[in-house]
């Protein structure tokens, strides 16, 4: 006996959580400034940096959450 198929859609709707990073990115007047400034560092850099960082942990979180 075979198991139970998923719905489909109930995958992919973790999908849009990728679009997060790019959106955010998208938008330079958001972070186009220096201040705050994390030890020396202009705002413009560290926001970018932590785009990286979070866009790993949301690509890990939805690989993890949409396979079978």
């Amino acid at each position: 006996m075979r198991p139970p198929l998923r719905r489909a859609g109930a995958r992919t709707r973790w999908y849009w959580l990728l679009l997060l990073p790019f959106v955010c990115m998208l938008w330079p007047a958001l972070y186009a400034r220096v201040d705050p400034t994390v030890a020396g560092i202009p705002f413009f850099y560290w926001y970018q940096f932590a785009w990286v960082v979070l866009s790993a942990l949301l690509t890990a979180l939805v690989y993890r959450l949409s396979r079978d």
